[in-house]
């Protein structure tokens, strides 16, 4: 067995890129039997486990290629479950390098193209991992952690706009209900698709009681959702007598759009892709416990002798 040939996922960059440089679509499991062949890695290796048990390092490696190498513009997934090159990917393999690094990908795709789009932890790479002996295990199981997360958040939103417009508004039900508004999500569903009233695609109770109504418009926009999308749909509410609404979009607000709430009677809160993200995470819609890990320390108090 040899443990490096799928320890390192960055020896599997090249290989990948090569893979499906013809620029068609692949699916994930033909590439993984390529990038296998081309690394030399055996049966017997990609049915090593991580130390959790609950995947083979092979595909765990393999995944983190696939997404440092899209996070730098070589690859793309048009199709759920598919890669494909793209044209950066293919210039670079016009000009093979000898080994694709997260340092080489810096270069290509930009200083900061392995940035995480999270505000505040960026996405492990070569600088931080050198770096590592001044941070203490708890701020590498932290950054680790924040890494996956960030990375769960984009492939959420990337799958959420592959999904129907229907489908996207059954999650959004599903994902209020989640968070206490509706009731039950019986009632909620019924509701949601039946006005189709100058913007509004829904309305749904504020609590169990029914006692206020909330007005929803989803909407799987690709660019920035501005002002006067969010001014419609504020005056769409007053056929519902409704002062409350939620707006959920899978791209983003112009800074236009934000302050006019701020400025109107209404209360209107506007959810971005990357925030309904979260809440998706928080509330556990769309998403499933991997593995889960226990941080233990001495508790002193066990130790202390009586006098």
């Amino acid at each position: 067995m040899n443990p490096m040939a799928v320890s390192d996922f960055q020896s599997m960059m090249l290989p990948l890129l090569e893979a499906i440089g013809d620029g068609a679509e692949h699916s994930n499991s033909a590439i993984a039997d390529v990038v296998a062949q081309c690394c030399g890695v055996t049966a017997e290796d990609r049915d090593l486990l991580l130390p959790s048990g609950q995947q083979t390092v092979f595909t765990n490696r393999v995944a983190w290629a696939k997404t440092y190498l899209k996070k730098a513009g070589l690859l793309r997934s048009p199709n759920r479950g598919t890669l494909q090159i793209t044209e950066l990917g293919q210039g670079v393999l016009k000009n093979k390098p000898a080994k694709i690094t997260l340092r080489f990908l810096k270069q290509v795709g930009g200083a900061d193209c392995l940035k995480s789009s999270s505000k505040t932890v960026a996405v492990l790479d070569e600088e931080s991992i050198s770096e590592s002996s001044t941070a203490t295990p708890n701020d590498l199981i932290e950054a680790g952690y924040q890494s996956l997360h960030d990375a769960l958040i984009e492939e959420i939103i990337e799958q959420v706009k592959r999904c129907s417009p229907q489908f996207f508004e059954r999650l959004v039900v599903q994902l209020l209900v989640a968070m206490g508004y509706g009731g039950s999500l019986e009632d909620a569903g019924q509701v949601l698709g039946r006005s189709g009233d100058g913007g509004i695609d829904g309305t749904i109770k504020e609590d169990k009681l029914g006692l206020d109504v909330i007005c929803i418009q989803a909407k799987r926009w690709e660019g920035t959702v501005g002002r006067p999308v969010v001014q419609a749909f504020a005056g769409s509410m007053e056929g519902f007598r409704a002062r409350k609404g939620v707006l959920i979009t899978t791209s983003n607000f112009s800074k236009d759009a934000e302050d006019y709430i701020t400025r109107i009677e209404r209360k209107i809160v506007l959810v971005d892709g990357e925030r309904m993200a979260e809440l998706m995470i928080a509330h556990n819609v769309g998403v499933t416990v991997m593995q889960t890990y226990e941080i233990k320390r001495v508790d002193s108090d066990f130790f202390t002798e009586d006098e």
